[in-house]
C-alpha cells in the first residue's frame, strides 16, 4: 500500500537542505486513525533543532531575496507540475495519515497546486508606487520587499493545503520559511521539502522541523531572525503565539477557530440547501475551521428541512479513506471521537432530539455516525464551542432579524452560509453576517483566487487572492533628492 508513496513519505527533517534526526535520537509515533497502525515514526526535534533551521534560512534569504520574480515564479511552476504529477501518491499518503477519504485528499491535493500556482503569478505583481511629489526637485518611490524568514505552523485537518498557501506566498514574494507540521500528519509536510528538492529550490529555502509544539513554537515566537509567523489552528494557540511574538515585534498572521452557522430561509431552494449542508458539514467527517457548527433554519420548513438532511446523512458512506466510495473516513483520534460524544450527550440532556446517527460506528476506532440533532437551543454547547466532526445541530428561527443575531452570536467570525431565493434579503443577511467569508446558496466558496480569513476572534490576515502574499512583504518609502530639477 505505502508502495506510492514511499518517495514522499519522509521519517526525517529537512534542515539547511539535509534530511537529519533529532539531536536526543527521540522519534514521535505517526498512526493511522482508520487503523489504529503505527506507520512510522518523525523526529522529536526540539529548540536547538528549530534555531539551526532557522539561521539556514538566514543564511539562504541573502541570496533568495535577490532572485528575480520571474525567477521564483518559475520554480513555484515547477513546483506546480510537480504536485500534480504526484497526486496519486501525495494523496495516498494523506489519507493514510489523516483519515479523509481518497476522493477528498486527491482534492486537497490539487488545491494545494492551485495555490502554488496563483502565488507564482502573484510574485510578479507585488507592484510598488511613484508617488507624485510635493517638492518639485526629490521624488518619492514606494517599494514592497520580502520580510525575510517565516516560521509557519500548521494543522493535521488539512496538512498539504494549508501549508501550500503559506510556503507559496512567502516563496513567491522572496521570504525564506521554517515549517512546523502537526505531529499527528507531519508526512504531508515533509513531502514538501522533498519536492522542493525535486524542483531546484535551494538548500534552505525551505526548511522543516517535526517535534515538540512547545519547544519549537517557542523558539519561532521569540528568535529575532524570523520576522512573521503564520498560524492555522485554534484560538487559544494562537492567542498564546500573538503573545509570545510580541517580544520581537513579528508580522503575525493567524487563521484561527470557526464557529460556522448555515441558515435557510423559508424562500429558499431546499433540495439544493441540504446538498451544500452536507458539504458544509461533512467535508472531512467534519474536522475543518470552515464547517457547519450550527444550522438555523426558518420555522415554516423546519420540519421537512430535517428529515431531509437526517435522511442525507444517513446515506454517507464510513470506511477506511482508502476504499472506494468512501465519503467519511475516521475522527483524527479518540480523544476528538469523546469530545463528539460529549456535545451529544448534553444535547439530549437539554431537549436534543437525535434524528440521524448518534453514536459512534460499527466499524469501532474513531469512526463515528454522521449525525443530525434537532430542537436545538442556545443553551446547548455547540452554540459557542466549535464541534470539529461529524455532527449537525439544527437550531429553528422565525424572522430574518432573529436569524442574522443567532449567527452573530459568537466570539468567531471565519465562514457563514445561507441559503435564499430573494435577492434583496440576499445582500441584508450578506452585509448583516459579521464574518470573513460568506456563502450565499453555496457551501464549498474556498479558492485561491479569494482572500481566505475571518474576523473578530478567528484570526488576523488573508491567505490566498491578491491579499495573500500582502503579509510576506514590508513596504519601504523612498525619497529621493538633490535632483537638481
Amino acid at each position: 500500500m505505502l508502495q506510492k508513496t514511499s518517495h514522499f513519505m519522509k521519517q526525517a527533517n529537512l534542515i539547511n537542505g539535509e534530511w537529519v534526526q533529532a539531536d536526543s535520537g527521540q522519534t514521535i509515533d505517526v498512526i493511522n486513525p482508520a487503523t489504529g497502525l503505527k506507520i512510522g515514526t518523525v523526529p522529536k526535534a526540539g529548540r536547538n533543532e528549530t534555531r539551526r533551521a532557522i539561521e539556514a534560512a538566514e543564511e539562504a534569504f541573502k541570496s533568495w531575496k535577490k532572485t528575480s520574480a520571474l525567477e521564483r515564479s518559475k520554480l513555484l511552476r515547477k513546483l506546480h507540475d510537480a504536485i500534480l504529477d504526484n497526486q496519486d501518491a501525495l494523496a495516498e499518503l494523506l489519507t493514510i495519515e489523516q483519515g479523509k477519504s481518497l476522493t477528498e485528499s486527491r482534492g486537497e491535493i490539487a488545491s494545494s497546486a492551485a495555490y502554488v500556482l496563483w502565488f507564482a503569478e502573484e510574485a510578479r505583481r507585488t507592484y510598488g508606487d511613484v508617488v507624485p511629489s510635493p517638492w518639485a526637485d526629490r521624488r518619492i518611490i514606494v517599494n514592497r520587499e520580502p520580510v525575510g524568514v517565516i516560521a509557519a505552523i500548521t494543522p493535521w485537518n488539512f496538512p498539504s493545503s494549508m501549508l501550500s498557501r503559506k510556503i507559496g506566498p512567502a516563496l513567491a514574494a522572496g521570504c525564506t520559511a521554517v515549517v512546523k507540521p502537526a505531529s499527528q500528519t507531519p508526512y504531508s509536510g515533509l513531502a514538501w521539502g522533498a519536492l522542493c528538492e525535486e524542483v531546484g529550490i535551494p538548500k534552505g529555502v525551505v526548511n522543516i522541523v517535526t517535534g515538540s509544539a512547545g519547544e519549537i513554537g517557542d523558539e519561532l515566537c521569540t528568535n529575532p531572525l524570523v520576522k512573521k509567523i503564520t498560524f492555522t489552528g485554534s484560538t487559544e494557540v494562537g492567542k498564546i503565539l500573538i503573545e509570545k511574538s510580541a517580544s520581537t515585534v513579528k508580522k503575525v498572521s493567524m487563521e484561527l477557530g470557526g464557529n460556522a452557522p448555515f441558515l435557510v430561509f423559508d424562500d429558499a431552494d431546499l433540495d439544493r440547501a441540504v446538498q451544500g449542508a452536507i458539504t458544509a458539514k461533512y467535508r472531512n467527517s467534519g474536522q475543518t475551521c470552515v464547517c457547519t457548527n450550527r444550522f438555523f433554519v426558518q420555522a415554516g420548513i423546519y420540519e421537512e428541512f430535517v428529515q431531509k438532511l437526517a435522511e442525507a446523512s444517513k446515506q454517507l458512506k464510513v470506511g477506511s479513506g482508502l476504499e472506494d466510495g468512501v465519503q467519511q473516513g475516521p475522527l483524527i483520534d479518540e480523544k476528538a471521537v469523546e469530545k463528539v460524544e460529549e456535545f451529544i450527550a448534553d444535547a439530549i440532556s437539554n431537549g436534543g432530539r437525535v434524528v440521524a446517527g448518534g453514536k459512534r460506528h460499527e466499524l469501532g476506532g474513531s469512526f463515528f455516525q454522521p449525525t443530525v440533532i434537532a430542537d436545538a437551543t442556545t443553551g446547548m454547547k455547540f452554540m459557542k464551542e466549535e464541534i470539529f466532526g461529524p455532527v449537525a445541530p439544527v437550531f429553528k428561527f422565525e424572522t430574518e432579524e432573529e436569524a442574522i443575531k443567532l449567527a452573530n452570536d459568537t466570539e468567531f467570525g471565519l465562514a457563514a452560509y445561507f441559503y435564499t431565493g430573494d435577492l434583496g434579503r440576499a445582500f441584508r443577511v450578506m452585509e448583516g453576517l459579521k464574518y470573513g467569508m460568506v456563502g450565499v446558496n453555496e457551501g464549498l466558496i474556498t479558492t485561491p483566487e479569494a482572500p481566505f480569513g475571518g474576523v473578530k476572534e478567528s484570526g488576523l490576515g488573508r491567505e490566498g487572492g491578491h491579499q495573500g502574499i500582502d503579509d510576506y512583504l514590508d513596504t519601504k518609502y523612498v525619497c529621493i533628492g538633490g535632483l537638481g530639477l
